[in-house]
């Protein structure tokens, strides 16, 4: 009974509280760089390549990837197109940071639920308004 409750409540509660902790890091690491004289791409990469290298190569040891897996170029195309719309919030929200403090960033991060539940009921609107 206690595994279970580890593994339902106690679980999903570290890692938001684990990703929060890393965020506002990230911010306070980002904003100390560029007073040194950081560039915001360079930042940017630096990330990218980090977390290539110690979240993404494990993954193929750590889990075993199925074998039906196909990808086609609508597959591939969706998945760049996600990558640099990533990059392009990141580059805004880096900027956005040094105009502002690493706390406010943290907190206004915890708004973007928000953000997406009114761009969803705006979209979702539009989306049915043209049927």
């Amino acid at each position: 009974m206690t595994g279970r409750y580890c593994y339902k409540e106690l679980l999903p509660f570290t890692a938001m509280v684990a990703i929060e902790c890393s965020n506002v890091g990230v911010n306070v690491l980002f904003k100390k760089a560029t007073e040194k004289g950081l560039s915001y791409y360079a930042f940017v990469a630096y990330s990218y390549l980090i977390s290539a290298l110690f979240l993404l190569l494990p993954l193929p040891f750590v889990f075993r990837w199925s074998r039906s897996l196909h990808l086609n170029l609508s597959l591939i195309f969706r998945i760049f197109l996600l990558g640099v719309i990533g990059v392009i919030a990141q580059l805004c929200g880096y900027k956005g940071l040094n105009y502002t403090s690493p706390t406010l960033a943290s907190a206004l991060s915890n708004l973007i639920p928000a953000f997406t539940f009114i761009l969803a009921i705006i979209f979702s609107v539009f989306i049915l308004s043209r049927r």
